[in-house]
């Protein structure tokens, strides 16, 4: 009895111990199995996240404020963009260059043209004076008041006339209109003198005028204003008689009293 009682308890604990070791692999393989899934889902976790990142990538030119996740970054343009900026910068700069230096260009041939036309002009008047004291010598034989030089230019021949023509009218009605006779001498390619001196013979240098502004006998005219009769006198004396005065022209302009006329006309003329 004693035996069978032992081997009973033999058997019962050889159950109880099979029965840990069976409790324990259970509780060994439920632990592993969370170990495995929680290793599986860090190292999907990260491959997911690597994954998601790369197939949400956008092209460096479809990078735009919009299109960033992560609105910090925003304002970092592609190296395309900032190329392509610079590039349009420098091509602006190279037509705004070549613009102004094109105006410039036109400009400088502007100026060229308008100085080589002035000089023309001015070659034209001198040529006309010329042509006009020829024929005088050619008719006359000499000069009775003496030359005037128009090979100085229009300048410096309107300068010079204008002053000693303003110096002889000073005091009377035509003071101050010494630019006028002068230029319009140098337009007509006659003597300067000529005009001022018959409106002293005529008019004396128009203080009695028989016509408004007419300070030279002329014919019936009159005219408005002073500049207007100066540059119609010596226009017709440049037309209708010639370069300078001489006695066949005062037979002309003043045939009742000619001889007097020339003598009083020559005499004011070699005063200017």
């Amino acid at each position: 009895m004693v035996t069978r009682r032992k081997q009973s308890h033999r058997g019962l604990a050889a159950l109880a111990v099979a029965g840990v070791c069976v409790l324990s692999m259970l509780a060994v393989g439920f632990l592993g199995f969370d170990w495995a899934s929680a290793g599986s889902h860090d190292a999907n976790a990260t491959s997911f996240g690597l994954e998601r990142q790369s197939a949400n990538a956008l092209p460096a030119g479809e990078v735009t404020p919009e299109t960033v996740d992560d609105k910090s970054d925003a304002d970092v343009l592609p190296v395309e963009d900032i190329s392509e900026g610079a590039s349009l910068a420098m091509a602006s700069s190279r037509d705004v260059s070549a613009g102004v230096e094109e105006i410039a260009a036109e400009e400088e041939a502007a100026r060229i043209a308008a100085e080589e036309a002035a000089r023309a002009a001015e070659q034209r008047a001198i040529d006309r004076a010329d042509a006009s004291r020829s024929k005088y010598y050619a008719t006359y034989g000499g000069l009775p008041a003496g030359d005037v030089d128009f090979s100085v230019g229009e300048e410096a021949f309107v300068a010079e006339w204008t002053s000693r023509i303003d110096n002889y009218l000073a005091g009377s009605p035509l003071a101050g209109h010494g630019e006028t006779f002068a230029q319009a001498a140098w337009e007509n390619g006659i003597d300067p003198r000529w005009s001022p001196a018959i409106s002293n013979t005529e008019s004396t240098k128009g203080r009695v005028c028989f016509k408004s502004h007419n300070a030279w006998g002329w014919d019936q005219s009159s005219w408005s204003n002073w500049d207007t009769a100066i540059r119609a006198h010596v226009a017709g004396l440049a037309r209708g008689y010639g370069f300078t005065i001489s006695y066949a022209y005062a037979q002309r302009y003043c045939p009742p009293n000619y001889d007097n006329w020339y003598r009083d006309t020559l005499n004011q003329m070699q005063l200017i």
